[in-house]
């Protein structure tokens, strides 16, 4: 019996992801359901949780941090960035000359830049921007990125309605 409880627990504690050969971890069926039910609503208890993929819940508290500390997940508070006071969207397409990382890390570091992807087509960079109006958005792009040593050009893309944002993808 004793044997049995162990082999139990050692298997619900077991690791949730390998890293596979290029150091990115591999997930495991249970955690991806983990994944899910959290994305579903990033609030649910992890009793709940444990319920619904098998686990108990120190199990899936466990894994979760796990999943945090690899950078995995993160979870945080979705907002429409209408409803808190910043009422422009807007998608900036950059051309560099020279090291583009260089340049994705300075957008990155900038708070107004939500999402900065390295692309290959039309842009090197397409950096999606949140702010307050018209004349924040203004500066942001005219004062701060095509001032970046680097810029070659921009494009902007205004959002003039936002449809569509989710963050479900993550398990499919």
């Amino acid at each position: 019996m004793h044997s049995e409880a162990v082999a139990s627990r050692s298997a619900d504690q077991r690791d949730s992801s390998r890293e596979s050969r290029n150091g990115t971890p591999q997930l495991d069926a249970v955690s991806l359901a983990i994944i899910q039910q959290l994305q579903e609503d990033g609030r649910r208890p992890y009793a709940a949780i444990g319920k619904a993929v098998g686990l108990s819940e120190a199990a899936v508290r466990q894994r979760v941090q796990k999943l945090l500390d690899q950078g995995v997940m993160q979870i945080v508070a979705v907002t429409d960035p209408l409803t808190v006071g910043f009422r422009r969207q807007a998608m900036v397409g950059v051309n560099v000359e020279g090291d583009v990382e260089s340049i994705a890390d300075a957008l990155t570091a900038m708070s107004e830049v939500e999402y900065v992807v390295m692309t290959a087509g039309s842009f090197d960079i397409l950096a999606e921007i949140v702010c307050e109006d018209d004349d924040h958005l203004l500066d942001v792009i005219n004062k701060r990125i095509r001032a970046l040593p680097g810029v070659r050009s921009t494009e902007s893309f205004v959002y003039l309605k936002l449809k569509k944002q989710t963050y479900m993808w993550g398990t499919r």
